[in-house]
């Protein structure tokens, strides 16, 4: 468990975040939203997660990235209104949030990293990985925003800032396991807010055993809708004009711009 050393803007990237956890941030849709960090992303993920707690007896978790996650709440599941502590029964939490100053790292059976690496500086991605397995001794628990976020960075950036499809983070995640052989891995990545690509867990000391050379990749489930191949996005009519409606109520000084767009499209 080294250092974690960040290049310089990675560094700015924690800046960035301290400043939009302090004063908040700006959306794309120009909205302002002053509880940053609120969510607790790890809640939409529960049901899929639990059983590997459970089969791994996990009973220690360090949050990585936390965010607003607090783990003793009641609440987290909306059914039992148990906290994510009781959920899943789990003796000791440590948060790890760089953004607030908090910073508990230590050894624990299970690190979850929720919504967080889509938030590093590409060029630190395998650093930032190699300090979560480091302190994991069972498993590791990924998921990965794999779309363009709502967020604005206060330069005017995309909060996202490191946008890769699934497969890539899978690629990068085999290439950091064969550090961290015995290390359970479980990654989900969202194309989209309302879907997830799941990959069964694997780990790196199941190749060192395997009796072929040909090392398949996991098994992939998919839940919500997916996302379009080609990058485009179908509307109905009655969407578009919704997304119009809602658009110049949110912002009115964009009204003659719009007037001005429809008349040109019905010239054509």
């Amino acid at each position: 468990m080294g250092k974690l050393v960040l290049s310089s803007n990675g560094q700015k990237l924690i800046a960035l975040y301290e400043k939009m956890a302090t004063d908040g941030y700006n959306r794309r849709d120009g909205s302002f939203v002053k509880e940053a960090f609120s969510d607790f992303e790890l809640k939409k993920f529960r049901h899929l997660i639990l059983p590997h707690f459970k089969k791994h007896a996990i009973k220690s978790v360090l949050d990585y990235g936390s965010g607003g996650a607090v783990w003793e709440h009641e609440g987290f599941d909306q059914e039992s209104r148990k906290s994510a502590k009781d959920f899943f029964s789990l003796d000791k939490v440590a948060i790890y949030e760089p953004a607030r100053s908090i910073d508990q790292r230590r050894k624990s059976e299970c690190v979850i990293c929720m919504d967080v690496l889509e938030h590093v500086f590409v060029l630190d991605v395998p650093a930032v990985l190699r300090d979560i397995f480091s302190y994991a001794e069972n498993l590791v628990v990924l998921n990965v925003a794999c779309y363009k976020a709502a967020a604005v960075l206060p330069n005017g950036e995309n909060a996202h800032i490191t946008v890769r499809k699934p497969m890539w983070w899978k690629g990068v995640l085999d290439l950091i396991s064969t550090e961290f052989p015995s290390v359970n891995i479980l990654l989900f990545c969202c194309p989209t807010y309302q879907s997830v690509k799941s990959f069964e867990s694997w780990k790196a000391d199941e190749w060192s055993t395997s009796t072929k050379l040909t090392i398949e990749l996991p098994n992939q489930t998919h839940k919500g809708e997916a996302a379009p191949a080609n990058g485009q996005i179908t509307v109905t009519k009655k969407q578009l004009f919704g997304l119009i409606k809602d658009w110049t109520e949110k912002t009115p000084e964009n009204r003659i711009e719009v007037i001005d767009f429809v008349s040109q499209s019905v010239k054509k």
